[in-house]
């Protein structure tokens, strides 16, 4: 009974995976659509971008690394992404007046109004989620917590990349 139950819970975590990847893609449509309803002039062409976004404007003034080690993705890639953002004016960069070294980001209007939209409706599907888990009683909450805690790590130490950036944290 014990390794049915394993298959199924397998089968239902591989479904999961393959459904979520369907509705990230539905999710950025309905994110550029809502976009085009409220006349944002300029939007970022992929997620991460408009996740970068919704870093920034939660952590601002942010550097480079410290967005990187927030989203689990290498200093290189988050370079890439910021050139893009900046050259589409959605971002700016500067130095602190006592720190020359390092480069700072902020969200210009422009990056603020795809942050707020971003921000609305990540709220709306939090809730959605909340009344999902609420379903559920404290117990049964901390045991799924606990699996999702652990299949992260486990996600973690099979990708090289995402173990490189959890190790540099502090």
């Amino acid at each position: 009974m014990a390794e049915i139950t394993k298959r199924l819970i397998h089968e239902m975590y591989m479904k999961l995976v393959h459904l979520n990847e369907q509705k990230a893609g539905a999710d950025l449509q309905a994110f550029f659509a809502q976009a085009s309803a409220e006349k944002l002039p300029l939007l970022p062409k992929n997620l991460t971008s408009i996740h970068v976004i919704h870093c920034i404007g939660n952590h601002e003034p942010i550097n480079n690394t410290s967005i990187a080690q927030k989203m689990s993705l290498s200093k290189a890639n988050i370079t890439k992404i910021s050139s893009k953002l900046l050259k589409e004016g959605l971002i700016k960069r500067f130095q602190l007046t006592d720190n020359k070294k390092e480069v700072f980001f902020r969200l210009t209007p422009a990056g603020k109004e795809v942050f707020a939209l971003h921000e609305k409706l990540h709220k709306k599907k939090e809730q959605l989620f909340y009344q999902l888990l609420d379903r559920y009683t404290e117990a049964e909450q901390a045991i799924v917590l606990r699996f999702l805690q652990e299949l992260t790590d486990q996600l973690v130490e099979e990708l090289p990349e995402a173990r490189r950036e959890c190790d540099s944290q502090p």
